[in-house]
């Protein structure tokens, strides 16, 4: 067959495709009313995914950063007030609200991760900042919310290295605080020894936590702060002798 009929042939198809498109459009009309919507879905949710990746998780970042520097500026509050005296511990309690909110509203594993992590911190220490006693009852309760917000930590990383390593520290930490050295040195040793873990700070810090647990479990004693003494202002020790002007000089 001759190109030129071929071409010809081609034509004349086309042609009549055109000429009987509008009755097929509209016999096949729900079909293609469905196929269009379906297309529309799935080009929005592409478009929807790129902006939500690239502009919401910005957002987000902003976000997770600016909780992150109001709690450091709360525990500077804290430890201010504790010079005098006074207990401000318990204002660490509305970042970790803040903190957990942030971590149940983002669809990004790996920040609400670091929301859970950095609340969990915090619980623990807002009964480290308290200036009274801590009763056994508050010490587990709160300890026990701290572990649960790890281990979800360990669970949103998705393996992230510093992440979880960062979490299985916290854990460690818990242990500690309740007491339990020999089950917050074995959390320890599975940091050090496993090796996705190898050159993250965690492996450092429990190291450190490792050689030191013995210290750790003794008690430690606080010398009283010294009395402020009342600062004298300091007398002339040089006296000048001033002339009578009444005395007629010589």
């Amino acid at each position: 067959m001759k190109s030129e009929h071929r071409h010809e042939l081609k034509t004349n198809e086309l042609a009549e495709w055109i000429e009987n498109f509008p009755q097929w459009a509209q016999k096949n009309l729900k079909v293609i009313i469905y196929v269009s919507v379906v297309a529309i879905l799935v080009i929005g949710t592409f478009f929807w995914k790129r902006y939500e990746k690239n502009v919401l998780a910005v957002q987000k970042q902003a976000e997770l950063t600016l909780l992150l520097s109001q709690l450091s500026q709360t525990r500077g509050k804290i430890l201010e007030a504790h010079v005098q005296g006074i207990d401000l511990s318990y204002m660490l309690m509305q970042p970790a609200d803040k903190l957990k909110d942030f971590a149940q509203n983002t669809k990004n594993g790996q920040m609400a991760a670091v929301a859970l992590t950095k609340r969990a911190d915090t619980l623990r220490a807002e009964l480290h900042y308290r200036l009274g006693g801590v009763n056994k009852r508050d010490l587990e309760t709160q300890m026990g919310i701290a572990k649960a917000d790890y281990n979800k930590a360990i669970k949103k990383a998705g393996g992230n290295p510093g992440l979880t390593s960062a979490a299985t520290f916290g854990l460690g930490l818990c242990e500690e605080d309740l007491g339990n050295f020999e089950k917050a040195t074995q959390i320890y040793n599975e940091i050090v020894k496993n090796p996705d873990f190898e050159g993250t700070v965690s492996v450092v810090k429990a190291q450190l936590r490792i050689d030191t647990m013995v210290d750790s479990q003794k008690p430690v004693y606080f010398k009283p702060a010294p009395k402020k003494t009342s600062v004298q202002p300091l007398q002339p020790q040089i006296k000048l002798n001033i002339p009578d002007v009444n005395i007629p000089s010589q």
